[in-house]
């Protein structure tokens, strides 16, 4: 399994909303120039992130984007599905039955374990929050940097 970039583009370009102060917007544009990503393709994302309930977009010249959830009820599990949908990793091809000669379809060795696997990531996906993400910057990241960041957003944000 292979999560694509846009997922990861996604949890940071969300992160990067975190640092805006309440009713205030950042222009999508300004948002893939920081994560260094194609203005189109980023568009694309945000409006996932949109249609998934994760953000709001704010139409028009003073427009852009801000969270419609709080951090702590934003999951990455939530993030991957915006971008990535909800199916299923693996699904039986049917080999197994067809080397057995078997007429019962509930019968898949292989799909019981893809079956646990998928639940034990997501499970994990769900209970990491974007506020323990937020936290965690705050921990791990040089202050300088945060304060460099922040002023970048602050500077381009519309309020």
């Amino acid at each position: 399994m292979q999560i694509k970039t846009g997922v990861e583009q996604s949890v940071y370009a969300i992160l990067l909303l975190t640092f805006l102060p309440e009713k205030a917007v950042l222009p999508g544009d300004v948002i893939s120039t920081q994560l260094g990503g194609s203005p189109t393709y980023f568009l694309k994302l945000l409006r996932k992130l949109v249609k998934a309930d994760l953000l709001t977009s704010v139409p028009g010249s003073k427009g852009g984007f801000r969270l419609k959830k709080t951090p702590e009820n934003i999951t990455i599990y939530d993030v991957y599905v915006a971008i990535e949908g909800k199916q299923s990793l693996y699904s039986s091809s049917g080999i197994f039955h067809d080397m057995l000669n078997l007429k019962e379809k509930d019968i898949c060795l292989l799909s019981d374990l893809m079956e646990e696997a998928e639940s034990s990531w997501q499970s994990i996906l769900k209970r990491q929050t974007i506020a323990l993400f937020t936290d965690e910057i705050y921990k791990k990241c040089p202050q300088e940097s945060l304060d460099t960041l922040k002023a970048t957003i602050s500077e381009k944000m519309v309020l």
